[in-house]
């Protein structure tokens, strides 16, 4: 019969992952557009591209903050080893994060000497993405521990599958951020999107590829996971949605749809999302400490569990209503300062 100290730790595990996808989707297409920020070569054109993600950026990167409150309260053990391993990548997306957030905020003050602050936007989105598919890129990559601890060295993490990684995570950021121009612009910049969407989306496919292949021949562990009988048969839907989806959104980008590039690019995301959870679990720390071993104590556990069901819902709120006001497309010149 299962305790209540073996199901907290499952919980909080979910809301951990809630808040990693939530993040993933929600700041990746704000990330994405500030990747594409120099494809669109007029100053109206790039007045427009930031101005589409002004009223929802600050709000998508709470998730960020909840996904590492919840892995520093509920998996204390898992913090204390991925932070250390990680801490330049780390402190790269948050100075990255930090430039970014700052631009939006003085280009428009600094007209027309604004130059210095599109570099900030578009270096900051580009550097935030590609760090954080490098510390994905580690953590894939079995972080070495002993006795409990990291036990390698500052640059560890920087391998050929990491930097890998790191690309593949700014390809996708730049289709996600393709799919929300295509929502919320017309014109130039609506076009502009709509010829990189096809590129971008083949090279999502290519790293999606790469990680598939790699990932089964360096660890024996996850190919056992994928490739024995009877998990092949039962994690063979994987690849195949991901294929079907990402013909869907081929196909949406070739026929103009609007809507569908977006859903189907997410959807992209998730299914992959799905694919490493499903290499990996039930390791927070893969394969040296699972979500039991890494959890804090009971007490801990049930006490942010309660501020979670409080503060998740109206995070929620607020972000559906944020969505809800600024809906539609933008026009030349509308903007919010």
């Amino acid at each position: 019969m299962m305790q209540v100290s073996d199901i907290l730790p499952v919980i909080l595990a979910l809301v951990l992952g809630l808040s990693v996808v939530l993040y993933v989707v929600l700041d990746g297409f704000d990330l994405g557009i500030g990747m594409l920020f120099f494809a669109f070569h007029e100053e109206h054109e790039r007045d427009l591209v930031m101005n589409s993600v002004a009223p929802f950026w600050d709000g998508n990167e709470t998730w960020l903050v909840l996904g590492g409150v919840t892995l520093w309260a509920a998996f204390p053990k898992a913090f204390a080893i991925i932070m250390p391993a990680m801490y330049l990548p780390v402190v790269l997306l948050l100075l990255a994060l930090i430039f970014r957030g700052v631009a939006f905020e003085f280009r428009w003050v600094a007209k027309p000497h604004h130059r210095p602050w599109d570099w900030a936007f578009a270096a900051g989105s580009l550097l935030a993405g590609f760090a954080q598919g490098l510390v994905l890129g580690g953590i894939l990559e079995e972080i070495p521990v002993r006795d409990g601890q990291f036990a390698g060295h500052p640059l560890w993490w920087l391998s050929p599958f990491s930097v890998m990684c790191g690309l593949a995570v700014v390809t996708g950021y730049a289709l996600l951020g393709v799919g929300w121009l295509l929502l919320k612009t017309r014109g130039p910049v609506h076009d502009r999107a709509r010829e990189l969407g096809p590129w971008l989306l083949g090279a999502l496919l290519l790293f999606i590829g790469l990680v598939s292949v790699w990932t089964p021949l360096a660890s024996q562990r996850i190919a056992d996971r994928w490739f024995t009988f009877p998990n092949f048969l039962m994690l063979a839907p994987l690849p195949v949605l991901t294929a079907l989806f990402a013909a869907l959104c081929w196909y949406s980008l070739r026929r103009g749809g609007e809507l569908m590039p977006f859903l189907s690019s997410i959807a992209i995301f998730l299914m992959a999302f799905l694919g490493l959870v499903v290499s990996n679990i039930p390791y927070l720390v893969p394969p040296t400490m699972t979500v039991w071993q890494a959890a804090s104590h009971e007490t801990s556990q049930i006490f942010l569990l309660v501020g979670e069901a409080i503060l998740i819902p109206v995070i929620l709120a607020y972000t559906v209503l944020t969505f809800w006001l600024f809906r539609g497309k933008l026009e030349r010149g509308q903007g919010y300062h």
